[in-house]
């Protein structure tokens, strides 16, 4: 089996060890075949679960007795598509647990998550959550039909082509906004600080997101360069280490690193991208089950002394908080903007056979001064909203106050 074992911080999505996770892919693939025959193919003994035997722990043969109930009973048998009642019973396993991070994706959605994180995805380009069973949108991607469509970060989704989402899964839910380009989707939303939904209906495009974009801004009092940073993706770091060694050379006055909707993405990013503006010391503390792991600065800065300021927003979530709250913590730069997501969870993704994976959450983590940012996100030093009718005008508040912060102006 390969196992492909890369932690990472996203918002969309029971520990369970990595036996376990082996052994309910041989499950899959060897259990259906044997229903579709008329036997029953046993869990093979052995796997170790998290805190036992689980045969021992609970009666498993009660999920094959209801296979083999459902195979000599049901009223339709060619209804009965062994896979995805495998993948279901996977899922209600996964979803027993109570942890939206955690989450087990079919080869499809596993393929949809590699996707999104290079950058390339269909749908609507909208970051999703699942908080006490709502689904919540984490951020609108930039650019995106999402964002021109004006959802916002907290939206609560209630329901997708008039199908209520109550009781359904993350996956579900994004599978039914996802689809072909040119394609429409109904959503009714719920927006925090308003009692009537709105129905939004969005058309589904092919989309691109730039993991990176930079460009010079000219202000009272010198040049600022706007790093703007929309995920933390497979190039995010390579592309952030070009622009910064080519601004080594000749360097703007200040420099502003932009993580407003960023909702998150590797961990080895967040900690790289931290290490190029401090000169030593902690970006992270991550607590396991069994041990604590800090992740300190490489000690090789790029612009270790630049006045520096980071803009956030609800939107902002896991990876994009460890950069803020490190930062911050170290002194290292303004935070400006509104309070963050609040995502103190990590997750790694565990490969299974068939293109199968299980993201699982593994840790909690800490800012370098010990601060628990779950549920309450990083609060910035200067706390100033965008509002819709700010964007709908062309304005940026948050920008110009991030501006005058690392210029001095005002300071």
């Amino acid at each position: 089996m390969s196992c492909g074992r890369r932690i990472v911080f996203l918002g969309i999505l029971p520990i369970l060890t990595l036996a376990v996770g082996w052994q309910l892919g041989l499950s899959a693939q060897q259990a259906p075949d044997a229903a579709l025959n008329g036997s029953f193919a046993p869990i093979p003994s052995g796997s170790g679960a998290v805190q036992g035997d689980p045969e021992q722990e609970v009666n498993i043969d009660v999920l094959w007795g209801v296979w083999r109930l459902l195979q000599s009973h049901y009223i339709d048998p060619g209804a009965l598509d062994a896979r995805a009642m495998v993948l279901g019973a996977v899922r209600g396993l996964v979803a027993g647990i109570g942890d939206p991070y955690t989450a087990f994706m079919a080869p499809e959605e596993n393929q949809e998550f590699r996707d999104g994180l290079s950058g390339h995805l269909e749908g609507i380009g909208a970051e999703l959550s699942l908080e006490s069973e709502r689904v919540i949108i984490v951020a609108p991607l930039k650019g995106s039909p999402a964002e021109t469509a004006g959802l916002q970060p907290r939206d609560e989704i209630l329901a997708v082509d008039d199908e209520d989402t109550a009781g359904q899964s993350l996956q579900t839910v994004v599978s039914k906004i996802r689809g072909p380009k040119g394609t429409t989707v109904s959503l009714t939303i719920l927006r925090e600080g308003e009692q009537d939904v709105l129905t939004v209906t969005i058309t589904r495009e092919d989309i691109t997101v730039p993991s990176t974009e930079y460009e010079v801004r000219t202000a009272t009092g010198g040049s600022v360069g706007v790093l703007s940073i929309n995920q933390f993706g497979d190039e995010t770091v390579p592309e952030v280490r070009t622009i910064l060694r080519g601004l080594q050379q000749n360097p703007p006055d200040a420099l502003i690193i932009d993580l407003r909707y960023n909702g998150g993405g590797y961990l080895d990013g967040a900690v790289d991208l931290s290490s190029m503006f401090l000169t030593g010391g902690t970006v992270v503390h991550v607590e396991g089950r069994e041990e604590t792991v800090t992740h300190n600065a490489s000690g090789r800065p790029l612009l270790p002394s630049i006045p520096l300021a980071v803009l956030v927003n609800e939107g902002s979530a896991s990876a994009s908080e460890i950069v803020a709250g490190a930062l911050q913590d170290h002194g290292r730069a303004v935070i400006v903007g509104m309070q963050t997501f609040g995502k103190g969870t990590v997750q790694e993704v565990f490969e299974l056979p068939g293109g199968s994976s299980m993201r699982v959450t593994i840790a909690r983590w800490k800012t370098p001064d010990g601060r628990i940012i779950e549920k309450d996100g990083i609060t910035p030093d200067v706390v100033i909203d965008r509002t819709r009718e700010d964007a709908e005008a062309e304005r940026d508040p948050q920008m110009e106050e991030a501006l005058r912060a690392v210029l001095g102006i005002g300071y």
